[in-house]
């Protein structure tokens, strides 16, 4: 079973649109589902050890359980396009006595400086954008050269088992927009690792570092 990636959606306001008022809704069930479903977890845990600060940007944070991990060690940030989303994880960073910048933006217009984060991670999230030449050459942009990019999504298994491939195939039925990561990454000049972390290969954990050299 070959790779089939998704075309760009023709309408990326109203594909905007929809993913948001989704996640608006089910705001609250989303945070349970990550709570409770300890394989949901334990894909999201992936990205824990690769994060390096000090200054660290969650991009579309969900219901903040990663910020909610970070907090206490970085300077973390977080923006997610719906206000819902964010509202649960201020409650969240409260309950857990800890602080974290929380805004709500949108992943094309982020609202930093040039070249600020340490690192930027971004799970399962990316399948949600409408454009991701520009999403990533927002996300490139205000990470530092030599930054490090921790990504975890959605992608065909690379020795193409079925299993994965039909699950990979049931997430683009369900309207997440399926792209060749690799290659958009490369495109942007990172280097990277790509691991398969769960689905039978279809959760892939990708580890990229930002071109140009690191001030450190």
């Amino acid at each position: 079973m070959s790779p089939e990636y998704s075309p760009e959606p023709a309408d990326a306001e109203r594909f905007t649109e929809q993913y948001d008022a989704f996640y608006s809704r089910f705001a609250h069930a989303y945070d349970r589902l990550v709570k409770f479903f300890p394989v949901w977890r334990n894909w999201l845990d992936n990205a824990l050890p690769w994060i390096q600060g000090p200054q660290v940007l969650e991009v579309s944070f969900g219901t903040g359980y990663l910020i909610t991990q970070i907090a206490g060690q970085f300077e973390t940030y977080g923006i997610d396009l719906s206000q819902n989303l964010a509202r649960v994880t201020r409650d969240n960073l409260r309950r857990s006595k800890l602080t974290a910048h929380i805004q709500v933006a949108n992943v094309e217009s982020l609202p930093y400086p040039a070249a600020v984060f340490d690192s930027i991670i971004n799970t399962m999230a990316f399948t949600a954008y409408p454009d991701g030449q520009l999403a990533m050459a927002e996300i490139t942009r205000v990470l530092k050269p030599g930054g490090r990019l921790v990504m975890l999504d959605i992608n065909y298994p690379h020795n193409a088992n079925m299993i994965g491939t039909l699950l990979t195939r049931g997430w683009k039925a369900g309207g997440d927009i399926i792209r060749d990561l690799p290659e958009l990454l490369e495109s942007f000049g990172y280097q990277f690792a790509d691991q398969e972390v769960g689905g039978f290969g279809s959760v892939h954990l990708y580890v990229a570092t930002a071109p140009g050299q690191s001030d450190s």
